[in-house]
């Protein structure tokens, strides 16, 4: 038998980045198309498979990544995106369709999410529509509809972790009374890489969902037993409406307003399975399906011992600049603000670039903690990301994925760090950390680099320059001074 070529799409994103290697470990052909190849870089199985650059909006591209392939994995959505997304969205699975038809791709899969019938909020609409275009592309396609997925880094989970961790009570909005049939991430992959191996009459949707249909707010207490934390009283609020409600989820969770409005427009209705017919298609794993409390035990597992495979973070940039930082010779002739501080170090090279790259999350960023706390929650307060998305794992950074309110730009292991910010500042701005070897010891380097837009660019920084004395000298010191604590061979200085 001929080994088959799989294509898929999204694979940078939470469910993409954990089906590749399931694709891999099947005996799969993979290729991925993703529009910025450099973030998959640092992924385990990035050289496993062949990557290839796409835009899902522009045919050209398009039909190149999908030439020779056999079956199509389409998992992009637009959570997050404002503006005309739907008309984005739209776009892109029209384009896939008609140049996986005109390729003579076998299979589309493509991943939905369950929703009613009826008045839809835009983005469960937006993702309906998506279905509606690639069932009727003549090309056979099983679109799952899929319940709240649950698992280590997925963004619904972690919003229910935040909300019950942080408040002991809870005004919650009328929609924690609502039914949803929530599914584990590991159920959902299993149905992803069944669906590649159905036979080409079935052209249809499937609606999956774990065994529990719960209320939200059973949900959320379901979690608190997990995690060993008291029931927390819920009291629902008519007046909490879906905006208000996506200000109060911002601001106690590290989900960001752009995101959490979609998120709980989509749970203004009960959203259950309506049938089980993919049953009949794909035998269920083996075991049988995972329950939310196991899927719930499972994730936090997995969060505890810094094992997320992927997360919700990792995919979604949140009106963050797109562009890298320019080089140096670029700059001339543009308004540019740095602050560069450098400091000698007893520590080995090895264990300073540990601590360098354990920066964030738990670790903290080594100054004036109070500081960054504020601008955190001012961040959050401005609808931005705010400091609490953490990091994904403890120890490990990689290219492309979130910290705080930082993404890893550039990565060059054991030397050198660039960190885009993502906060919501007038310009943009970037921080670098470099470690260099010198003599018994080593050299820290430490560069913020800030392009202001306009006046509110500039005044900015220079209402803040009075803190950058505290905040990055005292960061640059205590970095040094943790890696020679932590330099068996150190010698004082």
């Amino acid at each position: 038998m001929t080994e088959q070529r799989v294509l898929v799409t999204g694979a940078s994103g939470y469910i993409g980045g954990r089906l590749v290697p399931r694709l891999l470990a099947a005996g799969y052909s993979v290729r991925v198309a993703v529009r910025t190849p450099e973030r998959l870089r640092d992924y385990p199985w990035a050289g496993d498979v062949e990557i290839v650059r796409a835009d899902l909006t522009v045919r050209d591209e398009v039909e190149s990544a999908v030439d020779g392939v056999d079956v199509l994995y389409y998992l992009v959505h637009a959570m997050g995106s404002g503006g005309s997304f739907e008309e984005s969205e739209s776009l892109a699975a029209t384009t896939v369709a008609e140049a996986a038809k005109a390729a003579g791709v076998s299979r589309i899969v493509y991943l939905g999410g369950l929703h009613p019938d009826g008045k839809l909020s835009p983005h469960l609409r937006s993702r309906a529509e998506v279905g509606r275009i690639l069932l009727e592309s003549g090309v056979p396609t099983v679109a799952l509809q899929a319940g709240t997925v649950i698992g280590s880094g997925s963004a619904s989970f972690e919003m229910i972790r935040h909300l019950t961790d942080v408040l002991p009570y809870m005004p919650a909005p009328k929609w924690v009374r609502n039914f949803i049939q929530p599914i584990a991430v590991r159920d959902v992959l299993h149905y992803l890489v069944g669906a590649a191996t159905l036979p080409a009459a079935v052209n249809r949707t499937f609606d999956i969902g774990g065994p529990d249909v719960l209320r939200y707010g059973q949900m959320m207490n379901g979690y608190a037993l997990e995690a060993g934390l008291k029931q927390r009283p819920i009291a629902s609020l008519p007046v909490l409406t879906p905006w208000l409600a996506s200000q109060w989820v911002n601001l106690v969770t590290p989900i960001p307003r752009a995101l959490a409005i979609p998120i709980i427009a989509s749970l203004q209705y009960d959203c259950v399975v309506r049938e089980h017919d993919i049953d009949d298609f794909i035998a269920p794993p083996e075991g049988g399906l995972t329950g939310y409390r196991r899927s719930v035990s499972l994730a936090l597992g997995k969060e505890r011992a810094g094992e997320v495979e992927t997360s919700w973070q990792n995919g979604s940039v949140f009106g963050a600049p797109s562009d890298p930082l320019p080089s140096d010779p670029e700059w001339s002739g543009h308004t540019v603000f740095t602050d560069l501080r450098e400091r000698s170090s007893s520590a080995r090279p090895d264990e300073l670039w540990r601590v360098v790259e354990g920066i964030g999350g738990d670790n903290g960023w080594y100054s004036f903690p109070l500081a960054w706390a504020v601008r955190g929650w001012a961040d959050k307060v401005v609808g931005g990301v705010g400091l609490r998305r953490g990091r994904r794992n403890p120890s490990r950074l990689n290219l492309g994925e979130a910290l705080d309110f930082w993404r890893v730009e550039a990565i060059d292991r054991g030397h050198f760090l660039r960190l885009r910010a993502e906060m919501r500042v007038p310009g943009t701005a970037w921080l670098e950390l470099t470690v260099t070897p010198d003599g018994s010891g080593s050299t820290y380097t430490q560069r913020a680099v800030f392009f202001p837009h306009g006046l509110g660019g500039r005044l900015y920084w220079f209402a803040i320059l009075p803190f950058h004395g505290v905040i990055f000298s005292g960061m640059a010191n205590r970095i040094t001074l943790e890696a020679q604590k932590n330099t068996p061979t150190a010698i004082d200085a």
